[in-house]
């Protein structure tokens, strides 16, 4: 099983895409465009870019971008999953759950505003053999609170329990999205830690790179950002066992600046975001770095799951920034924005 999942990454990374020959698409015909998506398994991202300007032709893709770029992610998963068994497969399914708790918060804040349930299930993602909900019975739920009690009784309990009580204590849409986002991210902790022993070094640093990036950006945002206290920052960010612990995080909350902030991280982590200057650049320079960690993981010998995540995590990177093409491309914008938002270096803004 290894080697049928070795060599599928292996193939499957010949996929990923070089900053040059993102530039090089920025003002190419609509026909070499999408000749080099389907080359590199995207024919599906195209549909626009080849009807812009005719209307709707007939082999469009009638879903959103944003949808068919989840849709990529979701086929490659299944064919890296499917050799799988035991902790391995549930990581990896949990890794696309993400994708179902944005469908979640899609649901509950169309209740928020009495969205009849036709408009609202329209715009969901699709999750094929991923999908764990039953979407129809949860957009005809009377209200938020007996969408959160039937989530509360199906597949994702874990996360919705702390979240729907957080929501009934302060009724707040922004600490109910919260608290869903910090209980996806202890849950995939938790799905990691029996890989983290039989994976090793190389499955444990992707995952303390993620969870790292996630606390200090949110902490950040929480703290100066959104201007809630420390104790309130603190509950929502994930617990970790990795770099930033929760006894650094706790005292990292206090501080009354983000210059402070960055001034009280490790010595390490200092000289990785010196000269950064906001919150933005810090997500930047954190994701750059944990990129270039992860091509390492994808060219190394490592363990077949962690060349396999490491492979997932690149090329989520990557059809971000072809939806940005695409999107520049579409919205008519200067060559010069759309390289703009191509930069993936570590100054990006």
């Amino acid at each position: 099983m290894s080697a049928y999942l070795d060599t599928r990454v292996s193939l499957l990374a010949t996929r990923l895409w070089r900053d040059d020959a993102l530039d090089a698409l920025i003002g190419a015909p609509a026909d070499v465009l999408a000749d080099t998506l389907a080359r590199r398994g995207l024919p599906q991202l195209a549909a626009d870019d080849r009807g812009r300007g005719r209307g709707r032709g007939r082999g469009q893709d009638p879903r959103s971008l944003e949808q068919r770029i989840v849709a990529q992610i979701l086929d490659e998963t299944r064919v890296l999953i499917r050799p799988l068994s035991g902790s391995a497969r549930a990581f990896l399914g949990f890794w696309t759950a993400r994708f179902e708790m944005s469908n979640v918060k899609t649901l509950l804040r169309s209740k928020m505003i009495g969205e009849r349930p036709a408009a609202v299930l329209g715009r969901l993602t699709p999750m094929g053999a991923f999908g764990r909900l039953d979407n129809q019975a949860l957009a005809h739920a009377e209200d938020v609170g007996e969408l959160l009690r039937r989530l509360e009784a199906g597949p994702y309990a874990g996360i919705v329990r702390h979240a729907r009580r957080a929501f009934d204590e302060s009724r707040d849409p922004f600490g109910l999205d919260a608290a869903l986002d910090r209980g996806y991210y202890e849950g995939l902790v938790l799905h990691a830690q029996p890989l983290e022993k039989t994976a090793g070094a190389s499955f444990r640093s992707l995952i303390a790179d993620l969870v790292d990036r996630v606390n200090l950006v949110w902490l950040l945002r929480y703290r100066f950002n959104y201007r809630l206290p420390p104790a309130e920052v603190y509950y929502l960010l994930v617990g970790s066992r990795y770099s930033l612990s929760g006894s650094r995080l706790q005292h990292l909350a206090t501080l009354d600046s983000p210059g402070a902030v960055l001034a009280a991280l490790p010595p390490a982590w200092q000289a990785r975001l010196a000269g950064v200057r906001d919150i933005p650049g810090v997500f930047a320079r954190m994701e750059h770095a944990a990129a270039e960690h992860a091509q390492q993981v994808l060219h190394s010998r490592a363990p077949a799951i962690a060349r396999a995540f490491a492979y997932l995590i690149l090329r989520e990177r990557d059809l971000r920034a072809v939806r940005a093409l695409l999107r520049g491309r579409h919205l008519g914008l200067a060559a010069g924005d759309i390289r703009q938002a191509l930069r993936r270096d570590a100054e990006a803004p």
